[in-house]
């Protein structure tokens, strides 16, 4: 084999090497990238509904609890048995 055949060929092994190790590095840069995005974003949609469930909802629980009626209807409506209960109750008064 001619020895700067040999020369060219070695150079562009060299630099297909190279190359492949700079793919691999790019790919694996790229999927810590996406793995770190979606870590992110579990915690930022996450964590305001873990604290509003430690800190917030006990308080708005505490204060806003009613006597006598409860939110089963609806968004947290009462029914409209419930309504006509609570409005005997004050008509009975």
């Amino acid at each position: 084999m001619d020895p700067e055949l040999k020369k060219a060929l070695d150079e562009i092994h060299a630099l297909t090497k190279d190359n492949h190790d700079m793919l691999r590095a790019i790919r694996r840069d790229q999927w810590l990238g996406f793995i770190g995005r979606v870590i992110v974003w579990l915690i930022v949609l996450a964590l305001p509904l873990y604290l509003y469930q430690q800190y917030l909802q006990p308080l708005v629980s505490k204060f806003s609890t009613t006597q006598g009626v409860s939110t089963s209807g609806l968004f947290g409506f009462p029914t409209a048995a419930e309504v006509q209960k609570i409005l005997n109750s004050f008509q009975g008064k």
